[in-house]
């Protein structure tokens, strides 16, 4: 799965995707699609990631205390 950082716009292939629904981890896995080289595994911040389309996560994915009732 690819997101984007609200930073700068670059895209962000997620290393672990089940991470990203866990909403008790605050940061993911991923790595920086920007050069030819796939570059190194770090951590981003939910907080600071879209989809490519420009949509925030969902809440649910990144507050542990977010329920729907």
């Amino acid at each position: 799965m690819f997101l984007k950082t609200k930073e700068n716009g670059n895209l962000i292939k997620i290393v672990d995707v089940e991470d990203l629904f866990n909403p008790i981890k605050n940061e993911v896995t991923g790595r920086d699609q920007e050069g030819q080289e796939e570059q190194q595994a770090v951590s981003y911040a939910k907080e600071k990631l879209l989809f490519p389309s420009g949509e925030d996560l969902p809440r649910c994915w990144k507050d542990e205390n977010y329920t729907t009732s």
